[in-house]
């Protein structure tokens, strides 16, 4: 008999591997509470070689979204984060302008993007109102929760 988290382990990698194959992704990384899930496509000819698990060490769980590499915000900023993960999209459609760009002036509420989650689009409303300064994910990048957006300017 499985367990209630073997159960929902097999759920969440399915999902994952269902937006693996829809978004052609070749690797996926995702942090759901204190599991994180790596999804790494492998070349079918190559030979498999048994890889240990260690769970994730507690000081990386606790790294900041920006953190791996990519700038810290200036002090004088507020963040727009994800509030889900999905893969970013700047604009409602191909055809259609971005909701924003940098430099363009917002209110708190205005739509600046969409997420998209098992095939359900998100409209992502900013809670600060302000310039945006910085756009952080390239249109139709996997974003995972918490993680940074946008950084909007006074």
């Amino acid at each position: 008999m499985e367990t209630l988290a073997e159960t929902d382990d097999a759920k969440t990698i399915r999902e994952l591997l269902a937006i693996m194959h829809e978004h052609d992704l070749d690797t996926i990384k995702v942090k759901v509470g204190d599991a994180v899930y790596e999804l790494v496509r492998r070349d079918p000819n190559a030979v498999a070689m048994p890889m240990a698990y260690a769970p994730a060490p507690a000081a990386a769980a606790a790294a900041p979204a920006h953190a791996g590499g990519k700038a810290a915000p200036p002090p004088d900023v507020k963040r727009v984060t994800a509030p889900l993960t999905g893969v970013f999209y700047r604009s409602s459609s191909p055809d259609s302008d971005p909701f924003v760009v940098e430099g363009t002036r917002i209110d708190a509420g205005s739509v600046v993007c969409i997420l998209e989650a098992m095939k359900l689009f998100n409209e992502i409303q900013s809670d600060f109102g302000g310039t945006i300064v910085r756009i952080i994910p390239e249109n139709g990048e996997l974003v995972s929760q918490g993680e940074d957006l946008f950084w909007i300017g006074a």
